[in-house]
């Protein structure tokens, strides 16, 4: 934030600098060129300054065929795990 504060004044300050200086019709390249470099400038501190994007999520709802019918003896049931960060479900066969 300090940066772009002082990168601001800096600009603010030369752009004022520039406004009150005549114009002249054989100066529009070197004012043309310098509010160029001033707006880069601006562009450039405002990219460089600003936060990382966030990290893409690639987990949304997916669906599943049903699991195949157990043998006989045996049924499936729904059990909770953590894998490491959230909590799922997930279907496990149990045998008596």
């Amino acid at each position: 934030m300090k940066k772009t504060l002082a990168a601001s004044l800096a600009v603010a300050s030369i752009a004022g600098a520039l406004a009150v200086t005549p114009a002249k019709a054989h100066d529009g390249l070197g004012v043309g060129l310098a509010a160029g470099l001033i707006g880069g400038a601006i562009v450039g501190s405002a990219i460089a300054n600003s936060p990382p994007p966030p990290p893409a999520y690639y987990g949304g709802p997916a669906y599943y065929d049903e699991p195949p019918p157990p043998p006989v003896g045996c049924y499936w049931q729904h059990r909770r795990y953590w894998d490491g960060y959230e909590w799922n479900y997930r279907p496990v066969r149990v045998c008596y």
